[in-house]
């Protein structure tokens, strides 16, 4: 059954109301927005970046996964620490450290000092992703919280959607350095919204768990430095065998120890509410799924086709542009309609536009024969966005929602790191980058792949709660 959040004091409830909600949802999507789009933007321009700085395959490589390593390892670290010295506090430090190290990567001229600057990038993202939405939840009075939490998707669905787009057009008529310099202005505006708008609140527990945060810490940076390295490296060498099985056990010392310690920084009890565990779940194939397969089609179109790294963006964004539409829609009907049948709704999409996808994608296969799938997808995210960030919230007390949403956040970069290893390595086990027949031979399996785990999710999302009445 789903846990009632405590009911805030009555000047809290008044001071929310007085707050307008564009000014809240600008002070918690444009840090959003921002941390998102970075995510991807890098990727349209990796090719000019190994001819300006004459990089090898694997510093390209190193450009996304230094932002993403210490992202996903550090989100539920990062959420810990606002609990205990203040949530606002840790989301402006992230947007500082971010947006300073935007400028660093823009001043970059060699490869070591992008690869260093995307790592500290990756350390603010992990402080804003998580406590934005918890900032937003304390922000909002109650009854129109499903809405800001679907307008918020809205903002992360948006730095999805011109990710691509935005890098492959900086590229062609700027720079590249200028995808990170867009981020200074943005940043500095952030954070006299975030200072400005937004109050201060903490978690429960006021006591840090300093062997809780280095056990946590080190456990999914090794778990997820062996799964990204796991099909450059092979899944059974000496190298990714070691973080697979360090981190593995670091996370267990680490539940271990949760259990044990009276002050947790994850408390197990979140488990123990079906809603939390199972949309946990489903976050997670959602994720390796969608990504694993986007990862894969987005290089389909410069690969395969041709296509500049403007036009692969333009041609995604059915796919991409849909949920910053839908995730709204689905936060204002949510309550109405019912979280679990939108997010059961949005996996069935996701995993027939992604078979869709699987079973149509040729060498010769014409973009209009892709584009009613892409829409299809497109919908399904946007519908799967907010209703699960949702329910994450509204399955535990409002004490314990920036942990919970460090948890769902940490859960989903997972999977998404997850979800590329695997298609990946199923790529590579039948095809190859050699001829655009071998990269249709091995794109197949792996979309296909894909589409199996989303609906797996589909499967869960049916044992999600119903909301009590």
């Amino acid at each position: 059954m789903t846990t009632i959040a405590e009911r805030p004091a009555p000047q809290t409830q008044r001071r929310r109301a007085s707050r307008p909600l564009a000014a809240v949802l600008a002070a918690v999507g444009i840090p959003t927005f921002m941390v998102t789009l970075d995510n991807l933007v890098v990727s349209t321009a990796l090719p000019v970046i190994r001819n300006d700085l004459h990089a090898s395959l694997t510093q390209l490589q190193w450009f996304v996964n230094a932002y993403t390593l210490p992202f996903a390892a550090f989100l539920l670290t990062a959420s810990a620490l606002g609990d205990r010295i203040g949530r606002r506090r840790m989301f402006l430090a992230g947007i500082v450290v971010f947006t300073l190290a935007s400028a660093a990567a823009g001043m970059a001229t060699e490869s070591w000092q992008l690869t260093a600057a995307r790592a500290i990038q990756g350390l603010g993202g992990a402080a804003v992703a998580p406590l934005a939405l918890t900032l937003l939840a304390q922000a909002v009075p109650d009854n129109m919280r499903t809405l800001a939490v679907g307008v918020w998707g809205g903002f992360s669905g948006l730095g999805v959607a011109v990710g691509p787009v935005v890098g492959g057009a900086v590229v062609d008529g700027l720079d590249w350095h200028w995808i990170f310099w867009l981020n200074v202005p943005v940043g500095v505006v952030a954070v006299i919204l975030a200072a400005t708008v937004l109050d201060e609140s903490r978690g429960g527990a006021r006591r840090l768990d300093p062997l809780g945060l280095v056990l946590s810490a080190s456990g999914m940076l090794l778990l997820i430095w062996g799964v990204v390295d796991g099909p450059d490296h092979g899944w059974s060498s000496a190298r990714v065998l070691t973080m697979l099985i360090s981190g593995a056990a670091l996370i267990a010392a680490f539940i271990t120890w949760q259990a044990r310690n009276k002050h947790p920084m994850l408390p197990l009890s979140l488990f123990r509410s079906r809603g939390f565990s199972l949309v946990n779940v489903v976050t997670l194939t959602f994720s390796a799924g969608t990504f694993g397969a986007v990862f894969l089609l987005a290089q389909f179109f410069q690969v395969v086709q041709g296509a500049s790294p403007l036009d692969s963006g333009l041609r995604t964004l059915p796919w991409t542009m849909a949920p910053m539409v839908v995730a709204p829609l689905a936060g204002i009907f949510g309550d109405r309609i019912g979280q679990r049948n939108l997010i059961f709704a949005g996996q069935v999409l996701l995993a027939g536009a992604i078979l869709w996808m699987g079973l149509t994608t040729s060498a010769t296969v014409s973009y209009s024969h892709l584009v009613a799938a892409f829409a299809m997808a497109g919908v399904g995210m946007g519908l799967t966005f907010a209703p699960i960030s949702t329910m994450a919230l509204a399955s535990v007390t409002e004490q314990q929602r920036g942990v919970a949403s460090g948890a769902n956040n940490t859960i989903r970069e997972l999977g998404v790191a997850v979800g590329v290893a695997a298609l990946a390595s199923i790529f590579s086990s039948y095809g190859s980058y050699l001829t655009h027949g071998s990269f249709v031979d091995g794109l197949r399996p792996a979309v296909l792949a894909g589409a199996a785990i989303v609906a797996a999710g589909a499967v869960v999302a049916l044992w999600l709660p119903r909301p009590s009445r």
